[in-house]
């Protein structure tokens, strides 16, 4: 099979990207290019942040600002709220202008560069994490903080300031 029989196959194995890549794809795409992703900081009218406990093979353990890869012609805004939904389940309120925007690298080669917008998002003090039957050691645990935890995500350091 030659580059452009692969293309061709890859196009009608992914008719929609907007709607998310298979993870085979995905994976292959973030070995050869930098991801955008937006991470949301996300406060109350307490000063806390927000935090997910994350523990994957690519990150490693510990609590990180909630994100998601920004998908084919998806506007900012929409990756924002999908993020919020999917991640802590409810929609929060943002300043349209971000507050940094990062490079990441890390050491492995799959998701290993990132372009990283982040957002100052807002929920009220009577949000409660709905973490079901998790355990604060099972990823996606959401957890209010009142100061920077020190099992902050390795690469999240940069955003240590913010919390």
């Amino acid at each position: 099979m030659n580059i452009n029989e692969a293309i061709e196959f890859l196009d009608k194995q992914v008719p929609n990207p907007s709607e998310g890549l298979p993870d085979e794809v995905f994976y292959y795409i973030s070995r050869t290019t930098p991801l955008v992703n937006v991470d949301l900081l996300i406060k109350d009218e307490k000063g806390r942040t927000l935090l997910s406990w994350r523990d994957d093979q690519y990150t490693g353990k510990g609590w990180h600002v909630p994100g998601g890869i920004i998908r084919f012609k998806e506007k900012l805004e929409t990756r924002i709220q999908k993020v919020a939904k999917n991640e802590i389940g409810a929609a929060v309120k943002f300043d349209p202008v971000p507050i940094a925007i990062n490079q990441i690298m890390c050491r492995n080669n799959t998701r290993g560069h990132f372009i990283s917008i982040l957002y100052k998002c807002f929920l009220t003090n009577k949000f409660i994490p709905k973490n079901k039957n998790l355990t604060n050691k099972d990823p996606g645990y959401l957890k209010w903080h009142t100061t920077c935890p020190d099992n902050l995500l390795k690469f999240h350091e940069i955003y240590r300031k913010f919390l």
